[in-house]
């Protein structure tokens, strides 16, 4: 699995507003809905709320290609330009590792 951490960073709740979009116009749910997808959530950090998270999770890189190549990219291009917001990213490749087991409660 693939986790994509996207921080959405506007100002006077741009971020926000961004995300409320995504989710009522659909297309959050469009994405949820694409092959490979594991994951598709938003944040707001209780330290800053100019920021949203996005935690973007999929089931491998050809996954990802093919969101990164559907119709919705270009929908989320003019949202995010729409709101003016600013991005980082951090990408992560998730492991199995027993031993932290002990350290979750389920």
């Amino acid at each position: 699995m693939i986790t994509v951490n996207l921080y959405y960073k506007g100002k006077d709740g741009a971020a926000k507003a961004f995300a409320d979009e995504m989710e009522a116009s659909g297309i959050a749910d469009s994405i949820r809905a694409e092959e490979g997808n594991l994951r598709y959530q938003y944040f707001i950090p209780m330290n800053d709320s100019e920021t949203v998270l996005l935690i973007d999770s999929w089931k491998d890189q050809a996954a990802i290609d093919a969101h990164h190549a559907s119709p919705m990219m270009k929908q989320l291009a003019e949202l995010r330009e729409k709101y003016d917001l600013h991005m980082t990213v951090e990408r992560f490749i998730s492991d199995e590792y027993e031993a932290d087991k002990k350290f979750i409660r389920s």
